[in-house]
C-alpha cells in the first residue's frame, strides 16, 4: 500500500494522539492529584476504631498479655499505625526523628496514598505479629477485618494507589516490630510472665517484711524484670517512685494507719463502694480486658462521640499507649525496687488473721484475691494517671460516660458518668482501696507516675 507524504504525516499524528490517550487512561492519578484533598484529616477514624474494638476482645484471651505487657504491645502497634499515616499529616512529625534507632521506610514524594489502607495494613501486620498465639477464632477475625476494610477503601482509588498504600503500611509496621525486638526485656516477655529465675526477697535493710506471693493462691511474681524495659519518653531517673512510707507494725505509725484505712473500708463497704471497686478491677484473664486496654475502651467511646478524624485519632492512640507503656515500666520497676507487702499480708498478720479482700474471681470461684506483685505503687493508678493525662490533653475538660462494662452479668452492668476526665482517672486509681488490694500511698504515687508519663509523652516532638 502506497501513502503520500501528507497521508503518512496524518497517520503519525493519529498514532501520537492515540498513544497519548492510552497513556492518560492508564496513568496513575499521582501526576495531578491534589495532596491537600488526600490528607488523613479528610478521612474518618473508622480503621483505628475497628481495630481497637477488635483488640479489646482479643486482649481478654491473649495469654501473657496482662499488665504491663499489653500496654507495651499497644504502644508499638499504635506507633506503627501513626507512622504509616504521618506522611499524610502535614502538621505532624515522624517519631523516627526522636527515636534515632528506629529506621522507617519513606513514602514516595508526590505519590498518592490511601491513608486508611496504609493504617489498616499497619494494624493488621502488628496485631498478627504480636498475637501469634491466640486461638484460631481471633486470628480469623483479624484476617476478616483486614479484608473487609481493604475492600471498602480500595474501591475509591486506583490499583496502583491501593498496592502502594498497603505495602507502605506493612513495611512501616515490620520496621517498628523490628525495633521492638531490640528491646530484649520487653519484646517477648509475654511468653514467660512469671519467670522461675526470680525469688522475691523476704526482709528489707531495716528488718521490714517484704512482699511475698499472697493468700489464697500464692501466685509467683508477675513481670519482675519489667523495670528494664525501654521507655518512650520517661527518663531513666524518672522510672523509680518516691520512697514509700516507712514500714512499721506500730499502731501509731503512718503505715499502720494506712493499713487500718483499707481494712475499715473493706469491712464497711457500701454497695456503691463495691460497685466502684469491681467496675474498675479488670483483673481477670478471660473475663475482661486488662487495665491498659480499659483506657483504650474509654478512648474509643470518646473518638466516636466527638467524631475525630483519622489523623487526630492516630495521634491520640499513639500518645495514649506510649504513656500507658511508660507508666507500666515506671510502676513495675518501682514495685520490685521497694517490694512493699500487700494489705492482705500485713492485715492478716498484724490485725486480723481472717481478713479478706473483695477481689473475687467469678471464672473459677476463688475469693479474696490480690494481684501477684508488690503493692507500691499501684499499677491501676499508674494507667489511670497516664490515661486521664493524655485524654485531658486531647479533649480538655470533658464530661464522660463510660459504657465499657454495660452488658456484663456478674455485677452491676451500668454506665458510670464523670464530670471530667481527671475525676474518671482518680476513681479508677482509688478504686483499689475499697477492693482491699492497695494502700492509699500506692494509689497516690501510681497516679503521679502516670501523669508524669503522660506529660513526658506530650512533650515529644509530635508537631513540625
Amino acid at each position: 500500500m502506497n501513502f503520500t507524504n501528507q497521508s503518512k504525516k496524518f497517520l503519525w499524528a493519529l498514532l501520537a494522539i492515540g498513544i497519548m490517550a492510552l497513556s492518560s487512561c492508564n496513568r496513575d492519578k499521582d501526576d495531578d492529584f491534589n495532596a491537600a484533598d488526600n490528607y488523613a484529616s479528610t478521612y474518618s477514624a473508622k480503621v483505628p476504631l475497628e481495630w481497637n474494638k477488635l483488640m479489646l476482645d482479643i486482649d481478654r484471651f491473649a495469654p501473657g498479655y496482662r499488665p504491663p505487657a499489653a500496654a507495651r504491645m499497644l504502644a508499638y502497634t499504635q506507633l506503627a499505625a501513626y507512622e504509616a499515616v504521618v506522611p499524610g499529616m502535614p502538621n505532624n512529625s515522624s517519631m523516627a526523628k526522636h527515636f534515632t534507632a528506629l529506621s522507617l521506610p519513606i513514602a514516595e514524594a508526590n505519590k498518592e496514598y490511601s491513608w486508611p489502607l496504609a493504617a489498616n495494613s499497619a494494624y493488621a501486620t502488628m496485631y498478627k505479629l504480636f498475637y501469634p498465639h491466640v486461638k484460631l477464632f481471633y486470628s480469623d477475625k483479624m484476617n476478616s477485618l483486614e479484608k473487609e476494610l481493604a475492600a471498602e477503601y480500595t474501591n475509591s482509588v486506583s490499583s496502583e494507589v491501593s498496592t502502594r498504600s498497603i505495602a507502605f503500611g506493612k513495611a512501616v509496621a515490620e520496621a517498628v516490630y523490628e525495633w521492638s525486638k531490640t528491646d530484649v526485656q520487653g519484646h517477648d516477655a509475654y511468653k514467660n510472665p512469671r519467670p522461675s529465675t526470680y525469688t522475691p526477697p523476704t526482709t528489707g535493710a531495716n528488718g521490714e517484711k517484704l512482699w511475698q506471693p499472697t493468700f489464697p493462691d500464692y501466685t509467683p511474681a508477675l513481670f519482675p524484670y519489667w523495670g528494664k524495659v525501654r521507655t518512650f519518653a520517661l527518663k531513666e531517673n524518672e522510672k523509680t517512685a518516691k520512697p514509700p512510707l516507712a514500714w512499721s507494725e506500730d499502731p501509731n505509725s503512718k503505715f499502720y494507719t494506712q493499713a487500718k484505712e483499707v481494712k475499715l473500708w473493706v469491712d464497711n463497704a457500701t454497695e456503691e463502694d463495691k460497685w466502684i471497686a469491681e467496675y474498675w478491677s479488670d483483673d481477670f484473664f478471660e473475663l475482661t480486658f486488662e487495665p491498659a486496654a480499659r483506657l483504650i475502651s474509654i478512648a474509643n467511646q470518646m473518638v466516636e462521640a466527638d467524631g475525630l478524624k483519622l489523623d487526630e485519632t492516630l495521634e491520640l492512640y499513639a500518645k495514649l499507649t506510649m504513656a500507658l507503656s511508660d507508666a507500666g515500666v515506671a510502676v513495675w520497676n518501682s514495685k520490685y525496687v521497694y517490694n512493699v507487702e500487700r494489705p492482705i499480708s500485713y492485715i492478716r498478720r498484724v490485725m486480723d488473721p481472717n481478713w479478706k479482700t473483695l477481689l473475687n474471681n467469678p471464672m473459677n470461684g476463688v475469693k479474696s484475691l490480690t494481684p501477684e506483685f508488690p503493692a507500691y505503687p499501684s499499677g491501676h493508678s499508674g494507667f489511670a494517671g497516664a490515661g486521664a493525662g493524655i485524654l485531658t490533653h486531647i479533649f480538655g475538660a470533658h464530661e464522660m460516660t463510660d459504657d465499657s462494662h454495660v452488658g456484663r452479668t456478674e455485677f452491676y452492668s451500668k454506665s458510670r458518668s464523670f464530670n471530667n476526665l481527671s475525676e474518671l482517672g482518680a476513681e479508677d486509681a482509688y478504686s483499689r482501696l475499697p477492693l482491699g488490694v492497695h494502700f492509699r500511698m500506692d494509689c497516690d504515687e501510681g497516679l503521679r507516675l502516670g501523669y508524669l508519663a503522660a506529660l513526658r509523652v506530650t512533650q515529644l516532638p509530635w508537631k513540625k
